[in-house]
């Protein structure tokens, strides 16, 4: 069983920057694939949008459109935590994120084998 947790959220300007970090227990984080999702007010669970992801093991990195060359998804084994850097953030990216991990390659939206965390709030507001 993986346990996450989730912190960093807040308000913030529109351009402005956030880092979420998500600590994970119960399974070593190197073992593990992980990402970000988000889910926009009004939408519902299996509406939310992939962000950004590790491949377990071999590290390879994925995005969406949306996000490239704004967000950065890291990690740190030795912390067992894995992060997502936010910059130039826009009013619609407004959402809650959701930390992800899986013992199977990516974490996918509909896949039972996917570990959630309980979610941060992202408000970007002038």
């Amino acid at each position: 069983q993986v346990h996450l947790v989730e912190s960093g959220g807040g308000l913030v300007q529109p351009g402005g920057s956030l880092r979420l970090s998500c600590a994970a227990s119960g399974r070593t984080l190197s073992t593990l694939g992980v990402g970000w999702f988000r889910q926009a007010p009004g939408n519902e669970r299996n509406e939310r949008e992939f962000v950004a992801a590790i491949r377990r093991i071999v590290g390879t990195t994925y995005y969406a459109d949306s996000v490239k060359g704004r967000f950065t998804i890291s990690k740190n084994d030795t912390k067992n935590t894995f992060y997502l850097q936010m910059n130039s953030l826009k009013p619609e990216e407004t959402a809650v994120y959701y930390c992800a991990a899986s013992e199977y390659g990516l974490p996918v939206l509909r896949s039972s084998s996917t570990y959630w965390g309980q979610g941060t709030q992202v408000t970007v507001s002038s």
